[in-house]
């Protein structure tokens, strides 16, 4: 089976537009992510997923400059992009990731697909989401292609279209979900790039961190241990709710 990891970008945002592109130590954080996401063992090919707009212009060339697949469809029906990016690329299985989460592990990647690999059959959604112990910015989805094409086809309500995966994970009498936990609960945390408190903190962990890029969760967590005040720089901000945001502020 053929496993496609699909990282929805853009250059919109409305709390820190450009998020994606944003520069640390001389390189995007985009592609700190790709480079994270292509270190896990199970994924066959990389697709970043982005609208038709002129302004994602700088992602299209850093993807041709790393040889990482491009997809681009509509802005706001996000579902029609994923579903037709998955198709053109005939994936099996689909790991869903958003751009704003340069740190993502990819030992953490590879457990959920181990997950779902060994519930095959038996799962069609497996996620660290759907019971939240890692932090924000480790989000991993992975799902069948037959559930993606289920909900691209049933779902009809425009917050649905907007994003990816809600129509599976609430609807449980139609597709079978299984919640990936880690060890020790994190959930406090938050590792993803939103707001300009965001990219301090990321710019600070990835500064003393990616010097080996092997770096894991546990890692990060340590280093948050040891400076405990660095937490604290962006623990005020409020995650935005699925249905009250676009899938843009997730990309």
């Amino acid at each position: 089976m053929k496993v496609v990891a699909i990282i929805q970008a853009r250059m919109g945002s409305s709390r820190l537009p450009g998020k994606v592109m944003k520069q640390v130590q001389g390189k995007p954080l985009l592609q700190y992510q790709l480079e994270r996401i292509g270190k896990a063992r199970f994924i066959n090919k990389i697709v970043v997923a982005t609208t038709t707009k002129e302004t994602e212009q700088p992602i299209v060339d850093l993807c041709e400059r790393l040889s990482v697949a491009i997809f681009r469809g509509p802005e706001d029906d996000v579902l029609t992009r994923f579903f037709d990016a998955a198709t053109e690329h005939q994936t099996d299985i689909v790991v869903r990731l958003t751009a704003d989460c340069p740190l993502i592990d990819p030992h953490t990647i590879d457990q959920a697909l181990e997950e779902f690999l060994a519930g095959v059959g038996k799962y069609d959604y497996v996620s660290n989401t759907l019971e939240r112990t890692y932090p924000r910015g480790f989000d991993v989805e992975v799902f069948s292609m037959k559930a993606l094409e289920q909900a691209f086809k049933e779902a009809k309500e425009a917050t649905y279209r907007e994003h990816v995966t809600p129509y599976i994970y609430h609807h449980p009498e139609k597709f079978r979900l299984a919640p990936f936990l880690n060890d020790i609960d994190f959930s406090s945390l938050r590792l993803t790039v939103d707001t300009e408190d965001d990219l301090k903190l990321i710019t600070w962990l990835l500064d003393h961190l990616y010097e080996n890029d092997d770096f894991t969760l546990e890692d990060v967590t340590n280093l948050l241990q040891d400076n405990p005040e660095w937490a604290s720089i962006n623990a005020h901000i409020e995650q935005k709710k699925v249905f009250t945001m676009k899938e843009s502020d997730r990309e």
